[in-house]
C-alpha cells in the first residue's frame, strides 16, 4: 500500500513540475520575443539595437530558460508516452529537442546581431551596406529558426504526445482532441511561412498559433490541479506486471 502512495505522489510530482515548465516555457518566449524588438523588428535596428543592449541581452536569458523548459518538458513526459506507445514517446523525444536545439540556434543569431549592431555605432565610418546586407542574414537565420522551431518541430512534437494522450486517456480526451488541432494548426502555419503565403509576425500567424498556446496553458494548469489519470496509470502498472 505504502508503495502504492509513493507511486501516486510521484506521478503527482512529476505532472506538477511538467505543468510548470509548460507555462515558464510560454511565459519566457513571450517575454524575449517583447524585448527583442529593437534589434529584430525596428527599421533602424543597427542603431537601437546598441542602445537596447541590456534589453536584449535578457531576452536572450529568458529564451534560454525557454530551451531549459522546454528540454524540461521532454525529460518530464517521455517516461509516461513510452508507457503506452514507445516509439512515439521516442519521437516525440526527439523532435521536442530538435524544437530546444532550433531556439538556441535562434539565440545565437540574435547575439550576433547585438555584435553586429554595437561594432555599427562604434565604428568612424562604418560600411553601411555591407553591415546592413549581414544584419539581413543574421534576421533571416532567427526568422528560420523561430519558423522550423517554435513552430514546425512544434507541430510535430504536439501532435505525437497528444495523440498518445488522447489514446491513452492520461488526460481527458477533449483536452487532447485541442491539442491535436493546435498542432495541425500551427505546422500549417509553418508551411505558409516556409512558402512566404502568410507572413511570420501578423493575423494569420497569430490566429494560427493561438490553439496550440492556449492548449499548452490550459495543459499546464490541468497538470498542476489534477496530474494524469491515476485509473490509467495504475491499470498500465498492473498490466506490465502480469506480462512479466
Amino acid at each position: 500500500m505504502e508503495t502504492i502512495k509513493t507511486g501516486k505522489q510521484k506521478d503527482k510530482t512529476a505532472a506538477l513540475i511538467t505543468g510548470v515548465f509548460y507555462l515558464a516555457a510560454a511565459l519566457t518566449a513571450i517575454v524575449a520575443l517583447k524585448l527583442y524588438e529593437p534589434i529584430l523588428y525596428h527599421p533602424d535596428y543597427l542603431v537601437q539595437g546598441a542602445k537596447n543592449t541590456y534589453l536584449i541581452v535578457l531576452g536572450a536569458f529568458l529564451e534560454l530558460l525557454t530551451v531549459a523548459t522546454v528540454a524540461g518538458t521532454a525529460i518530464m513526459l517521455f517516461p509516461y508516452l513510452r508507457k503506452f506507445n514507445e516509439s512515439m514517446g521516442l519521437a516525440y523525444l526527439c523532435f521536442r529537442v530538435l524544437e530546444a536545439i532550433l531556439i538556441l540556434v535562434g539565440i545565437v543569431s540574435v547575439l550576433s546581431l547585438l555584435t553586429l549592431s554595437q561594432t555599427f555605432t562604434k565604428a568612424v565610418a562604418p560600411d553601411v551596406v555591407n553591415y546592413q546586407i549581414t544584419g539581413i542574414i543574421l534576421k533571416a537565420v532567427h526568422d528560420y529558426t523561430f519558423m522550423l522551431g517554435p513552430n514546425f518541430m512544434l507541430g510535430i512534437n504536439t501532435f505525437l504526445y497528444s495523440l498518445v494522450f488522447y489514446s491513452s486517456r492520461l488526460i481527458p480526451k477533449k483536452l487532447a482532441l485541442m491539442g491535436l488541432i493546435g498542432a495541425l494548426l500551427i505546422f500549417l502555419a509553418s508551411l505558409l511561412e516556409l512558402f512566404g503565403l502568410i507572413r511570420q509576425v501578423s493575423v494569420e500567424g497569430v490566429l494560427l498559433a493561438l490553439p496550440v498556446f492556449a492548449y499548452e496553458i490550459i495543459l499546464a494548469v490541468w497538470l498542476i490541479t489534477k496530474g494524469f489519470n491515476q485509473e490509467v496509470l495504475s491499470a498500465r502498472s498492473l498490466q506490465a506486471k502480469v506480462w512479466i
